[in-house]
């Protein structure tokens, strides 16, 4: 069997059962009835040795193409099994030369120029708008949820906070303040901060189809004064504001550009103005991109581990006031949208096919379980270029968060 030598080697935790493309089958693993079991049968011999050779780019591409199939247990379990025994692949000899390369392969694989990122940008986000709707909660946020009870909270519920959370670190103490942000997606957390704190907000994307929708919905909601979406590179923009802020949007700057992108930061904000980053990392030092998702997913994408990330902000004449670091909310985030397209994932074959349906549940499982086990997670960043922008404690956090949790409770009442 083709990929004996790589099962046997890397699963430890688990039971794998693989059956090759002659109807020979191994097993591999602990046994244990309290860990995860999956059966997967791969259909043809090509395919066992792309697996063999470069298992982090074609299990994704085996399974996508039906040509690796899940005959026991279900995705997640096999997911979840590979998930457990990643770190063995990464540290092997053999298959960790791919880690490497993608190492040193980072000032091209992650070099992302004004055209070139807004063709990544189309890749993943110019898809069609019905099939967003199908799985993101009811105002489109398409980043992490932040949930207070992650048992009982609705995905809708659970982005609401999310929305109060990045408002509370903006200090949006007064009305009128001119707010930036950079990766507007969908125009929720910007018509948020209009309608609740009365800011003027300014979003840019590099999504046609993004913008289109985020105009209609200001004009919708009556905000389009408050609330303007322009199709713009940050680099290009030019002026001052009170706050800016930047949600899912740092993860496709690419390495070669954090000094780029921080000081236009810096340049943007105002003397006394605040910004928050919002952005997927990673607890471990710099590393790669998942090969698949790199190239079916998000190209040009990259999770920055905190290190690289503020040794480039030191070098920016910014304060970091606030770093915050969500573990586990992705994960919840994550498992909310895949039940929904699971819901749903008739009408997305009818909009694309079978194919484009098994690589997004490859996408959605594998991002869950990357936030469960392989080391992923979310920080909120506050920056500032005066230590004295913020208050010393994070009360004014906590304080704003309560008032608008209180006043919407009263609203629900009369």
């Amino acid at each position: 069997m083709l990929t004996g030598i790589l099962f046997r080697q890397i699963v430890r935790e688990g039971t794998l059962t693989v059956v090759d493309s002659r109807g020979r089958s191994e097993t591999y693993g602990s046994g244990r009835r309290d860990e995860p079991h999956a059966t997967v049968r791969i259909t043809d011999r090509a395919t066992e040795a792309k697996i063999a050779a470069h298992p982090k780019l074609y299990l994704g591409e085996a399974y996508m193409n039906s040509r690796l199939l899940v005959e026991e247990g279900s995705l997640y379990d096999f997911l979840n099994i590979c998930g457990r025994n990643v770190l063995r692949l990464e540290n092997h000899p053999l298959w960790g030369m791919f880690e490497r390369a993608g190492a040193l392969l980072r000032p091209l694989l992650y070099y992302n120029p004004v055209g070139r990122a807004r063709k990544n940008v189309a890749h993943h986000y110019d898809l069609s708008g019905e099939l967003y709707d199908l799985f993101l909660d009811d105002d489109w946020q398409y980043s992490c949820a932040y949930f207070l009870d992650p048992k009982s909270e609705t995905i809708e519920q659970a982005q609401a906070n999310k929305k109060r959370h990045i408002a509370a670190k903006l200090k949006l103490d007064r009305p009128g303040l001119e707010v930036l942000d950079i990766g507007s997606g969908w125009g929720g957390l910007a018509m948020y901060l209009a309608r609740e704190a009365g800011a003027n907000v300014t979003g840019v994307t590099l999504s046609e189809e993004q913008v289109k929708k985020s105009r209609q919905r200001a004009k919708d909601a009556g905000l389009e004064e408050q609330v303007q979406f322009q199709l713009q590179d940050y680099r290009n923009l030019s002026g001052r504001y009170d706050r800016i802020v930047s949600v899912g949007m740092f993860e496709h700057v690419g390495t070669q550009h954090y000094h780029e992108f921080f000081r236009k930061v810096h340049d943007l904000l105002a003397d006394d103005g605040v910004a928050m980053i919002h952005s997927i990392g990673r607890m471990s030092p710099p590393g790669s991109t998942n090969a698949w998702l790199r190239k079916y997913i998000f190209p040009g994408g990259y999770t920055p581990a905190l290190s690289e990330t503020l040794s480039v902000v030191e070098r920016r004449d910014l304060w970091v006031t606030d770093i915050e670091i969500l573990r586990l909310h992705y994960a919840e985030t994550l498992r909310r949208w895949y039940d929904r397209f699971q819901a749903n994932r008739a009408r997305v074959r009818e909009l694309y096919d079978e194919r484009f349906c098994r690589m997004w549940e490859f996408y959605l499982i594998g991002c869950e379980l990357s936030f469960r086990q392989m080391g992923q997670m979310v920080f909120q960043m506050q920056l500032s270029r005066r230590q004295d922008a913020v208050p010393l404690t994070r009360d004014y956090i906590t304080d704003w968060e309560r008032a608008q949790i209180a006043e919407g409770q009263s609203a629900a009442a009369e």
